[in-house]
């Protein structure tokens, strides 16, 4: 019963090790904090990965919450100790709170789903002053 239980032990322990191996993902920071940017500024943030695995991690897909929240990512593989940049465009022309997400889809062993915030409030620009149309005096002489 005790090599049993041995070996038993000793198959758990191989298999969690192995379940340990291949691409894994990590990422710099899991939110990025515009802070109070004026609308029309610019909307961009990174996201550096990084393979922390053993395998090459392939980035399949980079999808936005919204359709103001527009990813990039490189789908070419990442060789163990490599990093990619994902970089977000943030449409600052709406007013308000930002809080929108985007997902991460790769063969990552540890997150395969790998979910990334942004942040931050879009507070509305000043208006633009308007110059008033001068209108020609009528004692000004016209021009032919």
């Amino acid at each position: 019963m005790k090599k049993f239980l041995l070996a038993l032990g000793l198959a758990a322990l191989s298999s969690a090790t192995f379940a340990q191996s291949g691409p894994k993902i990590s990422v710099d920071k899991d939110v990025h904090d515009y802070g109070t940017i004026p609308q029309g500024a610019n909307g961009t943030c990174e996201f550096v990965v990084t393979n922390t695995g053993d395998a090459p991690l392939i980035l399949t897909n980079c999808k936005g919450s919204c359709g103001c929240t527009v990813p990039k990512c490189d789908t070419e593989p990442i060789k163990p100790g490599g990093k990619t940049v994902i970089t977000v465009k943030y449409d600052t022309k709406r007013v308000g709170a930002i809080n929108k997400t985007v997902t991460i889809s790769s063969n990552a062993t540890n997150e395969p789903e790998k979910v990334v915030r942004i942040k931050g409030t879009v507070t509305a620009g000043a208006e633009t002053p308007t110059t008033p149309v001068k209108e020609p005096s009528p004692m000004a002489p016209v021009e032919n």
